[in-house]
Parts: structure tokens; sequence; C-alpha cells
């Protein structure tokens, strides 16, 4: 007999041997039949590969993030299977699954495949799902791996057997599908209900760019109809909300491949919007104790050997750039911490003098592979709201916190309602992935446990998630359509700091190594516009929009009073724009509101005998007549509320 620890501290006895899918039944036949895997002493394994220990087992549903993730993987082999039926010579290069659904990279050869060809694939899916086929796991060894798959002649799984080690290899087959693939996957394919092919695309094997172009195939599936039909409904909102679109219709920022791939332009509207949000962080940040700086676009390549960023992002960075001086190097910026490492360095310190906290907004290149390039989630030009704190071992606490009362202040003020933390660990049986002493990790460990816990922070920990250099922590943000996004991130780093030679004179007159605290509220300014553009669907708060008031003149004759007004708001630092077109007042109206202008004013021959606006508000209608100064105030009322600190 061995003995199995369930999640709620229960520990149950069976015999050698049993699966988790029959410890599911043992406990409720509702529960059995809902097992898609199980996660065995740390390991998410088949729900009925045996156990042969006494282990720790967790049960993973349709309602785990585990579980649905095992599904989609199962799904991506159903679509390989529907796939291989109508084009048997098609060659299948991976196929995972994704925060979403699946996909499979399949080379279909001279043939092409579009979504002309979805409906077939999706029917044969469903068929092979309804036959409940199971899927079995085969361990093989290297050689018939590639015996198998030199018969197949599949030169991507090939090159993926050759990658790995013999005695760690296996197969997975279900129905007419046999695959390379460690699995795990669900019991049998009649867990699957619902499918929906979503795109195709094209993706270089590896992402490299120098290699065959295959053809990527998007997909997603469900235990229930129902729910397939949320998630398109849940799709066609995220479409309209696509920061893309919205950005192109409000005029915010655009791409020219003369300029370059992944090289965005802020167009004026967009700058506003950009310089708003920056002005907001470097007010908040100046009244922390942060102290601004500007560092070069680029630098020395040695800069970036000695940080370690030229071997951690050299294949991802453009190319160095020569100079006529011989052996002479620089590179375009992948990091801003090196160079604030060098402004740290140009004094001495003493720990009375910190802790020292350096910001820029800082402007970096990596050379994203042009099939990963997407809007400005995935660009290769991009500026980091960047913070660095050189701090004592004893302030780190209170540093830490500080920078998420920041975090959060940005979440509250931009309508962040929803979000979790992620605490990232060493592991603690792995050390020498790690650097900087057992005594300065357990410091670092407990002063983020213990701050997120003083701030009441909803927390996840991950063991063995942390960077080398450090433990660090997460802002992980649901969006108004439930789409989760990584904003925010705090991390400590002990090994700038070393690589660097950074020191500071302590109370017993010793130099002593200055703990670094890498820390990007917004992440990056293009990524966190993307997603805010999502968030709100292009409908900013007042203070952040570009155009905050349209000004409608009914007629011609009311130009120059729209102008007295428009002047009298600008000088109160309220943006604004006039609409002159000779169009009907309603229609103005409307172009308004699709515009997502907060607020309209509209001008005729009693507002400006009374020295008055008529005011309308985006989706709230008429607001009545106002005094100019009464609008300004209640408008300079609304920003002031939200950005209060």
């Amino acid at each position: 007999m061995i003995n199995i620890l369930l999640p709620d501290g229960s520990k149950r006895q069976y015999a050698e041997g049993v699966t988790a899918l029959e410890i599911a039944k043992s406990i409720s036949e509702g529960l059995a039949r809902n097992v898609l895997a199980a996660k065995i002493n740390n390991n998410i394994c088949d729900a009925t590969m045996p156990i042969n220990n006494d282990s720790t087992v967790t049960l993973y549903t349709w309602n785990d993030e585990e579980g649905k993730a095992v599904m989609w993987h199962s799904s991506a082999h159903i679509m390989a299977e529907a796939i291989q039926f109508y084009y048997p010579d098609a060659k299948f290069a991976i196929g995972p699954n994704i925060e979403r659904g699946f996909y499979y990279d399949i080379d279909f050869g001279e043939k092409t495949f579009s979504s002309d060809d979805f409906k077939k694939i999706e029917d044969k899916m469903l068929e092979i799902a309804r036959k409940k086929n199971s899927f079995v796991r085969k361990e093989v060894s290297k050689k018939e791996a590639f015996e198998y798959f030199t018969k197949k002649n599949n030169e991507y799984k090939l090159e993926l057997i050759n990658d790995l080690e013999d005695g760690d290899i296996s197969f997975y087959n279900s129905g007419n599908f046999v695959d390379l693939c460690k699995g795990p996957h669900i019991p049998n394919t009649g867990f699957v209900k619902a499918i929906k092919l979503l795109n195709v695309a094209g993706a270089y094997w590896k992402g490299n760019e120098k290699r065959k172009q295959l053809t990527r195939v998007y997909g997603i599936s469900f235990p229930k109809q129902k729910e397939l039909k949320e998630y398109l409904v849940f799709l066609e909102e995220a479409q309209k909300r696509d920061h893309r679109k919205i950005g192109k219709e409000l005029e915010l920022f655009a791409f020219s491949q003369k300029v370059g791939a992944g090289l965005p332009l802020w167009l004026p509207k967009g700058a506003i919007l950009r310089e708003n949000l920056e002005n907001f962080l470097k007010k908040v940040q100046r009244k922390a104790g942060y102290e601004q700086v500007i560092t070069p676009h680029i630098g020395n390549v040695e800069l970036y050997k000695t940080s370690g960023h030229f071997q951690k992002y050299g294949e991802d960075s453009f190319r160095p750039i020569s100079t006529p001086v011989e052996g002479e190097e620089f590179m375009l910026k992948p990091m801003n911490c090196p160079h604030h490492c060098e402004i740290y360095k140009l004094k001495p310190h003493s720990y009375k003098d910190l802790p020292i906290r350096l910001a820029e907004f800082g402007t970096v290149y990596r050379y994203e592979q042009s099939g990963e390039l997407h809007g400005l989630t995935r660009v290769r030009s991009f500026t980091q709201d960047d913070a660095h704190i050189f701090c004592t071992p004893e302030q780190l606490k209170v540093e830490f916190i500080a920078v998420i009362d920041i975090v959060l202040h940005i979440f509250k003020t931009l309508d962040f309602k929803n979000f979790t933390t992620q605490i990232s660990l060493r592991n603690p049986k792995d050390k020498e992935k790690y650097i900087g002493s057992d005594e300065n990790w357990e410091k670092a460990e407990k002063a983020i446990i213990e701050a997120t816990e003083e701030k009441g922070l909803k927390t996840i920990v991950e063991i063995g998630e942390a960077a080398f250099y450090g433990p660090k922590l997460d802002f992980m943000v649901k969006d108004a359509i439930g789409r989760k996004w990584q904003l925010g991130t705090i991390q400590v780093d002990y090994n700038l700091p070393e690589r660097f030679g950074l020191e500071y004179v302590g109370s017993d007159n010793n130099k002593h190594r200055p703990i670094m605290i890498h820390r990007a509220p917004f992440g990056s300014m293009e990524r966190f516009v993307a997603v805010l553009i999502e968030h709100t669907g292009g409908e900013f708060p007042l203070w952040l929009t570009p155009d905050q008031i349209s000004i409608l003149p009914i007629s011609e004759k009311y130009n120059d009073y729209a102008e007295k007004v428009k002047n009298i708001l600008q000088d109160n630092e309220l943006r604004c724009v006039i609409d002159y077109r000779n169009e009907k007042t309603g229609r103005k109206i409307r172009d308004a509101e699709m515009k997502k202008i907060p607020y309209m004013v509209i001008v005729g021959e009693k507002e400006q005998a009374d020295n008055t606006v008529s005011v309308r508000k985006h989706k709230s209608g008429d607001l009545g007549t106002y005094s100019i100064d009464d609008f300004m105030s209640m408008l300079k009322k609304e920003i002031s509320e939200i950005l209060k600190y």
C-alpha cells in the first residue's frame, strides 16, 4: 500500500499502481468524470499514470488553469489527426497549448491551407473527439524515435529528437495519430465537446527567419458548447478593443515599413497621451524621492559585457555599431540598468546617502523576430519607465513597500481593479542557479513576503521562478473583459552591484555592496498604452485623453465665439478642438462621440449672448448650460479628484 496526501490535508491509502483517475473515483464519480490531469509530487502528469510511491496528489479539472492547459495540448493532437486525414503528406512540427487555446506548426509542402479549410477540420475534430480515443503514452529509445520519424520523412521531429537525451523520450498515440510528446494529456478525446479554429498564420521554424516558414493553425476547445459561444462573444469584444484598430481610429500611433518593422511612430494625439502618462508618473516619483536622469541610446559593448546583457540579449539585439576607431563597438541600448550603475559609481557614497533612487524614461532596443511583432505589445524600440534604487539591506523592505504603493496608486488611478501578485523565489534545492549569499537571499525573500503581507496583497508564490540575481514581485492585472496582463515588476538584484563593483561606506566605516531594486510600474510605455487602450476601449479618463473637449459652433457665425471659448480653456490647460465643418450639429455630436471625446461644448446665438456654453458628456447626453468658469471648475475638479496622491 502507498500513502496519498491530498490538497485538503487528508491522507488515503491505495494499492501500489493506483492512478489519479482511480483516486478521483474513490472520492466521487462526479469528480472522476471531470478529471483531466493530476499533479503528482509537483509534476503535472496523465491522470492515468500509475503511482508507485507515497505521493502528494492534486487533481485538475477544467476549472483549473492546469486542466485547461492539458486539454488544449490534447486538442492540438486532435487537430493534427484531423489535418492528417485530409493532408496525409503534411509534416507536423510543434503543437503546444498557449494562454488561450493551442496551435500547431505544420509544413503542408506544395499544398496550401487557409481559413476556408476550417469547417471541414472542425467537423473532423468533433468526429474524432466523439470516439473517446485514449491518449496512450509510450517510452521509446532515441534510436526508435529516429527510425519512426525517418520513415515519416519529418525533419522537424528529427531535429527535436536530436536535442533530447536517450531515456527521456516518449510518444503519445490517440486514434490514428502518433506524436513525439512529453505530455501530459487528458484521459481520452471525449472531454472535448466544442471546437473552433481561430486563425492561420506564417511562423518560421524555431522562430528563425533563416529557417523555413511553416503554417501555424490556431484553435481553441471547450467541454461545453455554451462556453464556446461565450468565448466567441468575448473574442468579438476583444476585436472591438484591439489597440491597433483603436490606435488607428484615434490617430495615436502608426508604423511605416520605410522606418522599419516594430518601430512605432507616435502621432500628435498619441504623443499627448504618452506625455500625460509620463508626467503623471514623474510627479508621483518626485514626491517619492526619485531623481530623474537621462542616458544615451547607445553604449560601448564593454558596458553590456560587464552587466551580462551582451551575453543575455546579444542574439536578440541589433548588431554592434563599429566606429572609425579600430576595435571600438557600440550597441543600441538593450537595458537602462548598466547606465544607472555607472551614474552611481561617479562618486563615493556613505550609508547616509542611501537610498539613491534614479529614474528614467529610457528607450531600449531589441531585435524581435518579425513574426513575433504585434502592434505596440511586441516592438523593437520601447521606452521603459525604469528606476533603480540603491539601498542598504536594512532599507530593502521599506523601499519595496514604497514601490508597491506607487504601483497600487497607478492601478487605482487607471481603474485596474482586478489584479494578483506573484512572488518569485529561488529553488532552495538548486542554489547553483543563483548568485549571492544564502543570508542575502533569505533577507530579500523575507522582505518581499512581509511587504506583500503588510499591504494585504492577494499573492501566489512560485518557487524557482526568481531571476538568477534575486527574487521579484510581478503584478498580474485583469482588464475590463477578463484578459490577464503582466503589468509592473519589482526585482531585487545582488548581481549588478557585484559586477560593477558598487560600494558604500557603512556606519562601521567598512565598504559594503548596496542592494539594487529594479522597478517599472508601467513596464514599457508602448505595451502599457496598448493594454490601457484595450482595457478602456479607447475611452480614456479626462486627465489622460488627448482631446478633452470638442467645441461645436452651430454655424459659421459663431466660429469667433468658439475661438474665444477655446482660448480661455487652453489658457487653463484644458485641451480642446473646434469642429469648423459646415455640418449639422447632430452630425458633429455623433462624430465627437465616435472619437470618444469626453465633453462636447455647443455654442450658438444664446451662448454667445450670455457668455455661456451648452455642455454634453460622452455617452451621457446633455448636461445643460454653464458659464465658462463653472464648466472649467467642473472639469478641473474631475481631474484633481482622480490625480490625488
